[in-house]
C-alpha cells in the first residue's frame, strides 16, 4: 500500500491507496461535473479503476491505526441519550446499543454519569458508547467511544492511540466521501452515515443522503454502518433493507409520549427490513456538501 499527500481547495491530507492504483484526470473532471468537491473528486479518480475507497487522513502516521471490532456487529436499534437515567430506561426496554451524549463538558456530575452508565451497560450486556468525553470514558473502562469528524483532528495520533490501547471500540460520524475515507484510514469499529433524512437534532451543512447513499455505503464498507437522522418506523425498515447494521435515533425515543412503545415499534421495523428485498445499490453516492 502507498500513501500520497494531496492538497485541494477543500481539504489536504494523505491518501492511502493500493499498489498499482493510478490517478485518472478524466475521472476527476467527471466527478467535478457531478458536483463533487475537489478532495472527493480526487478520491473518486483514485478509485475509478479499483472501485475501492482509499483511506484519507491529515496525518500519514494515523493510516496505520486500528480499533477493536464490535462484540456484536448487529447493533440493532441504537438510542442516543443524555443521562444515565435514560441509559437505564432504554436498556430496561430491550435496547442493547446506547450512546451517552452529554454535550456540556462542564457538567458537575459528568464523570458520575459516565461511570453509572458504564456499570448499567455491563449489567445488561449492552454496547455503550460515550460521545466525545474519551479520556473519562477510557479511565472508567468504557466499552466504546463515539467521535465526530472534527474530533479526529483534535485527538490526533496520541488521543486515538490511547483509545485503541485501552481496547476501547470507536465509532465515527461521516457525511460524505472524504469523511468516510478519513474514518476508514484509522479502521474504526463502526461508521455512522448521515444525515440519511432531514433532522432537527442539529444544524448541519449537509444534504440528506437518502436511502440510495446508505445502500451504497453499506455495500462498500467492511465495517458496520449505522444509519442516523430523521428515522421513524418506515425509514428504519428501509435502512435495514439498505444493509445498515443499526438505526440510530434520539428524539424519536426521548421525546416520545411512550418511549418503550416506540422502541418496540422501531425494533420490529428493523427486523422486518432484514426480511425484505435488498435496496438497489447505485454506482455512486450522490454529493452531500451543500
Amino acid at each position: 500500500m502507498k500513501a500520497e499527500y494531496v492538497s485541494t481547495a477543500h481539504a489536504s491530507g494523505w491518501i492511502h491507496f493500493a499498489d498499482g492504483e493510478s490517478f485518472s484526470e478524466p475521472a476527476f473532471q467527471q466527478a467535478k461535473n457531478l458536483g463533487f468537491i475537489d478532495i472527493e473528486a480526487h478520491i473518486m479518480a483514485r478509485m475509478s479503476k479499483t472501485k475501492k475507497l482509499p483511506g484519507f487522513t491529515a496525518s500519514q502516521a494515523m493510516l496505520d491505526m486500528a480499533f477493536q471490532p464490535l462484540t456484536d456487529k448487529d447493533l440493532g436499534l441504537y438510542v442516543i441519550v443524555d443521562s444515565s437515567t435514560w441509559v437505564e430506561r432504554v436498556l430496561k426496554a430491550g435496547v442493547r446499543t446506547v450512546q451517552l451524549r452529554i454535550k456540556d463538558s462542564g457538567q458537575s456530575n459528568l464523570r458520575g454519569e459516565i461511570k453509572t452508565s458504564i456499570a448499567l451497560a455491563k449489567k445488561y450486556g449492552a454496547q455503550l458508547f460515550i460521545n466525545d468525553h474519551w479520556q473519562m470514558a477510557i479511565e472508567e473502562g468504557a466499552y466504546g467511544v463515539h467521535i465526530g469528524q472534527e474530533d479526529m483532528e483534535t485527538l490526533g495520533k496520541g488521543g486515538l492511540q490511547a483509545i485503541s490501547d485501552k481496547g476501547c471500540r470507536l465509532g465515527i460520524s461521516t457525511h460524505a466521501y472524504w469523511e468516510v475515507c478519513k474514518a476508514l484510514a484509522i479502521k474504526p469499529s463502526y461508521i455512522a452515515c448521515g444525515p440519511i433524512h432531514p433532522t432537527a437534532a442539529k444544524a448541519m451543512p449537509w444534504i440528506p443522503q437518502g436511502n440510495d447513499n446508505l445502500a451504497y455505503w453499506c455495500s462498500k464498507l467492511d465495517v458496520p454502518v449505522v444509519a442516523i437522522a430523521g428515522m421513524d418506523a418506515k425509514r428504519a425498515t428501509e435502512a435495514a433493507q439498505c444493509g445498515a447494521a443499526s438505526v440510530a435515533v434520539i428524539s424519536a425515543v426521548t421525546a416520545a409520549r411512550d418511549p418503550e412503545a416506540v422502541i418496540r415499534e422501531l425494533q420490529a421495523a428493523i427486523a422486518l427490513g432484514k426480511t425484505l428485498p435488498i435496496w438497489p445499490v447505485p454506482l455512486l453516492a450522490k454529493p452531500t456538501l451543500a
